[in-house]
Order: C-alpha cells, then structure tokens, then sequence
C-alpha cells in the first residue's frame, strides 16, 4: 500500500520508497563499466578536498543473513580510499598495496552507507589512507590501508 494507504505499490514503488535514490540526496553516481558497475552503483560527492562515497545497501548486496556482505564493504570502501589516495598523489594512478578492514556492525538492506575518506599520511611513494564507514552515526566498519604511487 502507498503511505496513505489508497492503493497497492508497484514492486518499482515499493523498491524506491524502500531503497530512495541517493542522486536525491545530493549524491552523484561513480561512472564505471568494470567490477564496480557490477556490484555499484556507488556514490560520490566532494568534501572539500576529499571525495565522500555512500551506496544504498540493496538486496543484491546481502550475505546468508540479509545483511551487507562483508566482501562488498570491502570493495567499496578500497574503491573509495583508493580514488582519494589518486587525489592526494597529484592524480597519479596508485595501486593498493595493503588493506584492513575491522567490522563493527552490520549494513542493513535499505540503509545509505558512507565513508569520507582520510590522507593519515603521504610519502613520496606511498599514501596511507583510513576511513569509517557509517549510517548516520553508527560505524560498520573501519578501513586502513597503503597505496603506491605508479610511475
């Protein structure tokens, strides 16, 4: 039923009252043919000097448990670190070369995910790079890693 309870949703009504389009939010969607087209979309809008990433954590996203498949915020949260580590190398392409990922609750399906990712330090050759990722202000995961700096 819609909220005013006149008549049934369309199954494409109830997943946009359920999974609302973060493009409303301000969001901006990644452009991306590889990997990430496949598990995305994800997100991306500027903060500042840094780019903040979120996706909305949709039914394809959810392990055995519904919740978000820890292996996705994995590969979101290496995706948003890694194009902030590019960003502080001069845009120079990076590599990850290590990544640390500790779990603190779940992702549940529905939710917007976050991360605004953090410089902790940059070398000539290497960017370290942390960040949480949040709903709201409940963290579900914490990520650190190493990038190199390429050519």
């Amino acid at each position: 039923m819609d909220p005013a309870g006149d008549r049934r949703l369309t199954s494409r009504e109830a997943d946009a009252a359920a999974f609302p389009d973060p493009a409303a939010e301000g969001w901006e969607p990644v452009r991306d043919t590889g990997f990430i087209g496949l598990v995305g979309p994800i997100y991306r809008r500027r903060r500042g000097e840094r780019w903040a990433f979120a996706f909305r954590a949709a039914p394809k996203h959810a392990n055995l448990r519904d919740v978000v498949q820890g292996g996705m915020l994995m590969t979101f949260a290496d995706r948003a670190l890694g194009r902030n580590a590019w960003k502080a190398a001069g845009d120079k392409a990076v590599a990850t070369i290590e990544f640390n990922m500790q779990f603190v609750s779940a992702g549940e399906l529905g939710e917007l995910i976050e991360i605004v990712p953090e410089v902790v330090r940059k070398t000539s050759s290497l960017v370290f790079m942390r960040g949480d990722l949040v709903v709201g202000s409940r963290t579900v995961a914490t990520a650190t890693g190493i990038w190199k700096i390429l050519g």
